[in-house]
């Protein structure tokens, strides 16, 4: 294919399996917003005049995938504040959530979506209600989702459906639209059974039928508190061990949270090739707890970040979570090499999207989507300067540099974000529709 789109930078940073990093770097971009080479600029193929060339003078490195998150609840960030997982849940949560009017979702994932932009988030993998308009908001903003639609099986929440309509619209869904659809195919449809917890064995198991004849991911909280899921660890032994005798595993799944995983789990989701989405912030913030991060990628358990929804972490910020899963990883193994920067800047990147399931995102390779990020060193995060040794300038990446120094990003190809600003949407006009929205759901 022919490119479209040259960037240069000083750095990239492409997320390959070994964390590389590349000096005097090009990434190039062909016309179906798709890399066609990413390395140093004295081994890039010859460019037509015709070609946009952007000067980036910084990092450049793959769109971060947020691999859990619930980002229309921006609407009810703050709410319940302090309040542990389950009462949180069916005090506050449910309830509000039963007032959402599809233009409510839509308020608030366009907020997510821009908020997620600008902290270089371009890929998220959300499980919420109201799909449709995940979608339409999704696309508006220019990013890139793996859409679950929440099957739940609450009386808080049956204005909003039964487990069996909610599997059939889906069903219905991919079968008219395909799995992957929109400019970029930045929208992929998937399952999003809440929990185990929340939902009667039959629903799991047909979710995991109608998902494996899709060849859709199956997106579901697992082990996320050890008070969650008492009854079905007593009859099963565990949730992993009741969703492989249903046969959900056999497909593609990413497990949210993670926390309470025996090592009986682990080798379990390793052999089935589960992914997990570790959520630090969240599960810390609600006092869940912490995943046995090491000990899952030991066993070689795909492990992707995700911020869980903004009303429980109380951000979109994945930056803050590669910092904290290394913090914490550190902290429960007492082990200060636990999980280095780079083995964190994966697990922000490669990692979401072998959790995802996904080869098409989270590095810059050809052929891979061109999810850019540009990265702006003019701050004292990188004083000391580019030219310092590969190690340093990682480590100032994952530890010191943050969201504030995303610039710009691209979302297949295309230019979403310029100079902390979205392209495509005007910020203020989303945030003054959220504040709307959310005067609605509080009711």
């Amino acid at each position: 294919m022919p490119t479209a789109l040259r960037l240069h930078a000083p750095m990239a940073l492409p997320c390959d399996a070994t964390c590389a990093v590349v000096r005097d770097a090009v990434v190039d971009v062909d016309d179906t917003g798709r890399i066609s080479y990413c390395g140093p600029r004295r081994g890039a193929p010859e460019r037509s005049n015709d070609v946009v060339v952007r000067e980036c003078g910084g990092i450049l490195l793959p769109g971060l995938i947020n691999a859990h998150a619930h980002s229309p609840m921006t609407l009810l960030r703050g709410m319940g504040a302090d309040l542990p997982l389950l009462r949180w849940l069916n005090e506050v949560i449910f309830p509000a959530e039963a007032r959402l009017r599809p233009s409510d979702v839509r308020a608030g994932m366009e907020l997510g979506c821009v908020e997620m932009l600008r902290a270089g988030i371009t890929t998220s993998a959300e499980m919420y209600f109201i799909a449709e308009s995940m979608v339409e908001a999704t696309l508006a903003v220019g990013s890139r989702a793996v859409l679950a639609s929440a099957v739940i099986d609450t009386p808080a929440l049956e204005a909003l459906g039964g487990w069996r309509g909610a599997v059939e619209g889906v069903d219905r869904w991919i079968d008219a639209d395909g799995l992957r659809f929109g400019p970029g195919e930045r929208i992929e449809l998937a399952y999003g059974p809440h929990s185990a917890y929340l939902l009667p064995p039959e629903a799991l198991q047909a979710i995991g039928e109608s998902a494996q004849q899709r060849n859709a991911l199956v997106h579901t909280h697992v082990a996320e508190t050890l008070a969650e899921d008492t009854a079905q660890r007593e009859e099963y032994g565990s949730v992993p061990a009741l969703l492989d005798k249903l046969g959900v595993l056999e497909g593609r799944v990413v497990a949210a949270h993670g926390v309470h995983l025996s090592d009986e789990d682990i080798v379990l989701f390793a052999r089935r090739g589960v992914g997990v989405a570790h959520c630090p912030g969240s599960n810390a913030k609600l006092a869940s707890g912490t995943a046995r991060l090491v000990e899952l990628l030991a066993a070689g358990v795909p492990v992707g970040l995700g911020t869980d929804g903004p009303s429980s972490n109380d951000d979109l910020d994945l930056w803050e979570e590669v910092q904290l899963a290394g913090l914490f990883a550190r902290t429960v193994t007492g082990d200060a090499t636990a999980l280095s920067a780079r083995a964190a800047l994966l697990a922000a990147t490669r990692g979401g999207a072998e959790a995802l399931h996904r080869d098409d995102i989270g590095a810059l390779e050809p052929g891979r989507w061109a999810d850019i990020v540009h990265l702006d060193v003019d701050n004292p995060a990188f004083a000391t300067g580019l030219d310092a040794p590969d190690e340093q300038v990682l480590s100032n990446v994952v530890w010191a540099a943050g969201s504030r120094s995303v610039r710009d990003v691209w979302v297949a190809g295309e230019e979403v974000l310029n100079d902390r600003e979205p392209t495509r949407v005007d910020r203020r006009t989303v945030q003054a529709a959220a504040r709307t929205a959310a005067l609605h759901v509080r009711g």
